[in-house]
């Protein structure tokens, strides 16, 4: 054998210098067909018991799926139980076909159909292994044998539902196993062998399943597969084009964007992504990424935390933090820019009146799948001047003006790289409140009062308290800030040099805060910000003044 990469066969190409799929746009979603309960189920390291599948299945059913895939029931006598629950115990919509999985073996078969007695509707899914490695090392038959397995399977699938009684409505579907890795004028020759065995019509079409069982290829290439199957098999009419893609490669959800661009009509896949090795296709994915591009997938995902917590909770699967839509830090940014960018977005979203979700980093309104605004900016060393702001705004209501971000993002940061993680939000709040509101005073406010004068001016008059001196002072100016400032010109506060000012309410009604920011220069030219927040606007600008000079004075 061959050291290293060179032990590997490189994948054969498909020759179709004519394909169209790359023209092609996706409009319109798939047939979705859940395989959660059975091929999702097999992958589990302690498989779901009977409640942990009624409860999962009810929520494929609230979801909109209309054909899930619920078991293998001849593999088992627990299989075939749950397959008998779901049918007796009134489980089923009448709307929503179950799916059964059969490999093509006859005593397999007749124990399928027992086991779906009295359903109302029912896919009878049935397989058998195609690819050119399991016929060498595996079955050893040639293909005429492997097409045989494939026919007597149909035959009898065939002869069982003429006879079957109880008006239960039987469709079928066939699946060349590792489809992917059979020669296509080999696949295509079996599934047509299939469909005359099934009498399969324009009104009466099997399913023809084409799994990328093992992901062995480019998405591209299994795009190419899809598409020189349509085009060569003799009635296509009389088919539904499946696929059932599985993610070896990491590619499983472009696999099926590009096999439905090929011509696919009908997509199996789980939530999530479970199954076997690296898992299925991830419907969940692959149905977000359709409504993000303005397509309706067909399927509920607008309260997706709730859907995660069930599949956690019956599969005992951790969902990824960076799981696509569905992980806990999807609509999170640290990064100072990517925040500021959120930010700006989120403004533009609650003033420009445009009918589309335009917010830079995020492909999804949150909202639509029932996330929350308040946890998108999450605060670390690495977070930029604008996300703190972002938080304290959206979480706690204060408006941090745009000047004021650079001096508590370098606080933020500070404190971050101290502790060695990130903040919460309340975390977040408590350094704001020590370095703004709770600021040691040098100098304090005793006592005052602001009297607006007929020509218009504004008269301070109170006691200002120099390191617990008391000191009386008065003066005029043309608002209570200017009037303040005048008054204390005998005091060493002078100095200090109005640059801007900021206010406003913290929440609505009659009895709401009110938070003044205000920014001085001080006398070495740098500038300094103090914050006020109190029931009077008056009361709450004067005290900003002194936060901003007590700071200052601390910090000498």
């Amino acid at each position: 054998m061959n050291s290293g990469y060179q032990k590997y066969v490189p994948f054969e190409q498909i020759h179709l210098p004519d394909r169209q799929w790359p023209n092609r746009v996706i409009d319109k979603a798939p047939i979705w067909c859940s395989v959660d309960l059975r091929d999702g189920n097999q992958a589990l390291v302690t498989p779901m018991n009977l409640p942990e599948k009624l409860e999962f299945f009810k929520a494929l059913c609230d979801m909109g799926f209309k054909e899930i895939e619920v078991g293998f029931p001849s593999a088992s006598e627990t299989e075939f139980e749950i397959c008998r629950e779901l049918i007796e115990g009134g489980h089923i919509p009448d709307d929503v076909t179950i799916q059964v999985l059969v490999q093509a073996r006859e005593h397999l078969i007749r124990k399928t159909f027992d086991a779906i007695r009295g359903a109302k509707n029912v896919i009878v899914h049935f397989y058998n292994s195609t690819s050119t490695l399991q016929r060498k090392v595996v079955f050893k038959k040639d293909m005429d044998g492997i097409i045989d397995i494939a026919v007597q399977g149909a035959k009898l699938i065939r002869e069982l539902t003429d006879s079957f009684d109880g008006g239960t409505n039987i469709r079928f579907e066939y699946s060349p196993e590792s489809f992917s890795g059979t020669e296509m004028d080999n696949a295509v020759a079996i599934c047509d062998e299939v469909m005359k065995a099934l009498g399969s019509t324009k009104e009466n079409p099997v399913i023809l399943n084409l799994p990328n069982t093992v992901e062995m290829c480019t998405p591209n290439t299994y795009a190419d597969q899809v598409e020189y199957f349509i085009r060569h098999l003799p009635h296509p009419e009389a088919a539904i084009i499946s696929v059932h893609p599985h993610n070896d490669r990491g590619t499983g959800v472009a696999g099926a964007e590009l096999a439905m661009l090929a011509g696919a009509q009908r997509v199996e896949g789980t939530l999530f992504g479970n199954g076997e090795r690296t898992g299925n296709l991830d419907i969940v994915t692959m149905g977000l990424n359709m409504y993000t591009q303005g397509v309706d997938p067909g399927l509920d995902f607008s309260h997706l935390p709730a859907l995660k917590d069930m599949y956690e909770r019956c599969t005992k699967m951790h969902i990824h933090e960076r799981q696509p839509y569905a992980g806990e830090l999807v609509f999170t940014a640290f990064s100072g820019s990517h925040q500021d960018a959120i930010n700006k977005g989120m403004e533009y979203m609650r003033t420009s009146g445009t009918p589309y979700w335009e917010v830079p980093y995020l492909p999804i309104d949150p909202a639509d799948v029932g996330r929350q605004y308040e946890p998108i900016i999450r605060i670390n060393s690495q977070s930029g001047k604008g996300g703190a702001a972002f938080v304290m705004q959206s979480v706690f209501g204060y408006h941090l003006p745009k000047a004021m971000h650079p001096e508590f993002g370098a606080m933020v940061k500070a404190e971050c790289d101290k502790l060695g993680r990130e903040l919460s939000a309340q975390e977040l709040m408590e350094l704001f409140n020590r370095n703004y509101l709770e600021v040691p005073a040098k100098y304090s406010l005793q006592s005052y009062s602001v009297q607006e004068q007929k020509d218009g001016h504004v008269h301070f008059k109170g006691v200002i308290a120099v390191d617990g001196v008391p000191t009386e002072v008065e003066g005029s100016g043309n608002g209570p800030l200017d009037a303040f400032f005048n008054a204390v010109r005998s005091m060493k506060i002078h100095e200090y040099t109005f640059i801007s000012y900021n206010e406003h309410a913290v929440s609505s009604g009659s009895d709401s805060k009110a938070i003044a920011y205000i920014e001085l220069k001080k006398p070495d030219g740098q500038h300094i910000f103090g914050v006020g927040l109190e029931n009077n606007i008056n009361l709450a600008s004067i005290q900003g003044v002194l936060n901003a000079i007590n700071r200052a004075e601390q910090a000498k």
